[in-house]
């Protein structure tokens, strides 16, 4: 029997005719907020501001959480992730990881579903002397920085994850780190946007946009068109794609394809208790009984599908630290595009009157969501960034200063 590809599964039960074709969302003529992508971060932000009051319409050029958002493993790890020449982020990344909590409890009130929220930590592992040199630089790094994190021993990190190898020599461990069910999140998200009255529009993709004495006033859908006060953009890997924005508002966006995998566990194959790192891999056990391998970093544009090279490499590093592994069953296999920019940092900025961008959160879109929708909430409702958004404009890529106005 094929091994599904299709894990990641659009959260919308949308309408059907009765040949059961899917029914197209009925479109409003106008709209306080049209947010152009349905992935984690447009969401994020439909939510946030319809729960302000605003009206708001989602219009995604294919499924919901399509591109990035239900291929993600959802890690919310400010300490795991950092690295050399990410010191700028990890204030924003660490405030987000604050608001977590917070969105948390307002998701899963608001819509009575949970989203698998594990504050179980980090273990990022060590095989052999040169991985331990390089492992202890990422600890003094994490140390200066001020993140909560601990230098083990193979012996204690064993003792932490007994199925691990015994060739795992040290590790670190980030207490701090969480991490989510994407699915969950995004079925939550769904149900939620929909109960405070945003409009979502799958397989919808926006043209053009509508402009008029220099302001952008809407966009335009197939042979009609949703006037707007504000467009936001958050079509994440697509947001840098020519034709959308003119040449002088390009975005320095593109995609990252990762692949990924879902190991079916058992009582008799173990798993783990908390998400593991490598040099290769990344390991996130679900309350599913899922565990969750990723993911391939492959800087090759739009180019679709599941790879064997890709998945022998999940595989095989997973399996370096992880022997039990040769006995789960693979349940799926998936892949997605990441949205990165120049520096792997999300770009949060007005672009034009009414335009306003949301997008290029790298691996980190799970993590930065609260606060990236509370940050863009404060620039459409009044007109700036909160302080902690404030570097992450345009203006860090030596680009001419964009027109200053309110969104």
């Amino acid at each position: 029997m094929p091994v599904p590809l299709d894990r990641p599964a659009s959260p919308i039960g949308r309408r059907r005719s009765p040949d059961g074709t899917a029914v197209p969302a009925r479109l409003p003529a106008r709209t306080d907020v049209a947010v152009v992508g349905g992935g984690l971060i447009g969401l994020s932000i439909a939510w946030r501001l319809a729960r302000a009051g605003r009206a708001v319409t989602v219009l995604e050029r294919e499924t919901i959480g399509a591109g990035a958002s239900l291929a993600a493993t959802g890690m919310l790890a400010p300490a795991a992730e950092h690295e050399p020449g990410s010191d700028p982020l990890l204030p924003l990344a660490l405030e987000s990881l604050r608001r977590w909590p917070a969105f948390r409890d307002a998701l899963e009130a608001e819509t009575g579903r949970a989203i698998d929220y594990r504050p179980d930590g980090t273990l990022v592992l060590a095989v052999g002397r040169d991985e331990v040199e390089r492992l202890r630089f990422r600890y003094d790094l994490q140390r200066r920085s001020g993140l909560d994190a601990t230098w083990l021993p193979g012996g204690e990190i064993r003792r932490l994850e007994p199925g691990l190898r015994p060739a795992v020599t040290a590790g670190i461990h980030c207490p701090l780190d969480h991490q989510v069910d994407p699915r969950l999140v995004m079925d939550a998200l769904t149900e939620a946007c929909r109960r405070a009255g945003v409009v979502l529009a799958e397989r919808t993709p926006v043209t053009s946009l509508d402009w008029s004495g220099g302001r952008v006033t809407g966009v335009r859908v197939g042979d009609g068109s949703v006037a707007a006060d504000t467009v936001i953009l958050a079509s994440g890997a697509w947001s840098g794609e020519g034709g959308l924005l003119p040449e002088n508002l390009a975005l320095p966006v593109r995609p990252l394809k990762g692949q990924s995998l879902a190991l079916k566990t058992t009582a008799h194959t173990g798993t783990l208790g908390r998400m593991i790192w490598t040099e290769q891999v990344h390991m996130a056990p679900k309350s599913d009984g899922q565990l969750i391998v990723g993911a391939t970093v492959e800087d090759c544009g739009f180019r679709p599908g599941v790879t064997a090279g890709g998945l022998y490499a999940l595989l095989e590093g997973a399996r370096r630290v992880l022997p039990g592994i040769e006995e789960m069953e693979v349940a799926a296999v998936w892949s997605g595009y990441r949205p990165t920019s120049d520096d792997d940092a999300p770009i949060l900025d007005v672009l034009a009157p009414g335009l306003v961008a949301a997008t290029g959160h790298h691996r980190n879109g799970f993590l930065l969501a609260p606060v990236t929708a509370d940050a863009v909430a404060d620039l459409v409702t009044g007109g700036a960034l909160p302080k902690v958004a404030q570097p992450f404009t345009l203006a860090r890529f030596d680009r001419p200063e964009p027109r200053r106005a309110s969104a």
